[in-house]
């Protein structure tokens, strides 16, 4: 069940859209403690953020920065205020959506239904993706995975091995490796992608898989 947090100070409003919410199944989490907004957060720990702008203490554009300092969750901004820059200062801040009051419930629901479907439907199928032998790259955080231990990955090493993973059973050549990492805007030479090769296997080996990354000489590599 995914989670919604709430930070509105209308009470009647902040009833309405909860009573609705947990009628498509989603749990809600109502802030109430507006001096408190990130501790809560941090303890909620919610799948979306409703923020309303015009707040107690300090307002949602505040808050949204907060939120953004340590989390990615989508973040929709429902406020009365209708001027352009308040829209504009809302997905500046980080918000994914700005929604002005009254607003069309059905149509708030839509909305949460499209963000959360795009941000978590779409990660747990990369998760699905990329995983092989037990071996799980986790893309929002460039680690590997295996049997409850995890390791961090260097940003070449994860594009390197996000892109074997890309092609299981398939030979990868070195040319590709290094277009890829060109394509990231840092240049590699030939014997630097060696080097990222065989550290990005002692990790893997040292989480306790062995032989991972098979190499084809004169071709290039590939996960069997």
């Amino acid at each position: 069940m995914y989670r919604i947090m709430m930070v509105e100070d209308d009470e009647k409003i902040r009833r309405i859209v909860a009573d609705t919410l947990k009628k498509w199944q989603y749990d809600v989490v109502e802030v109430t403690r507006f001096d408190q907004v990130i501790t809560e957060f941090k303890q909620a720990e919610p799948h979306l953020v409703l923020l309303d702008i015009n707040l107690p203490v300090f307002d949602g554009f505040y808050w949204c920065q907060q939120i953004r300092v340590v989390s990615k969750v989508p973040i929709i901004f429902l406020s009365s205020r209708n001027q352009n820059m308040d829209i504009i200062m809302a997905i500046n801040m980080g918000g994914d959506d700005f929604i002005q009051k009254p607003f069309d419930l059905d149509i708030l629901v839509a909305k949460i239904s499209a963000l959360i479907r795009r941000k978590y439907t779409y990660q747990e199928e990369e998760s699905l993706r990329f995983m092989h032998r037990g071996l799980k790259l986790n893309v929002t955080n460039s680690t590997i995975e295996y049997h409850g231990q995890v390791t961090e990955l260097s940003r070449n090493e994860f594009i390197l091995l996000q892109l074997i993973m890309r092609n299981i059973g398939k030979i990868v050549s070195r040319e590709d490796f290094m277009q890829a990492l060109w394509n990231e805007e840092q240049f590699v030479d030939d014997n630097t992608l060696t080097v990222n090769v065989n550290r990005m296997r002692r990790k893997i080996a040292a989480l306790g898989l062995e032989d991972f990354i098979v190499t084809r000489k004169g071709m290039g590599y590939l996960i069997e």
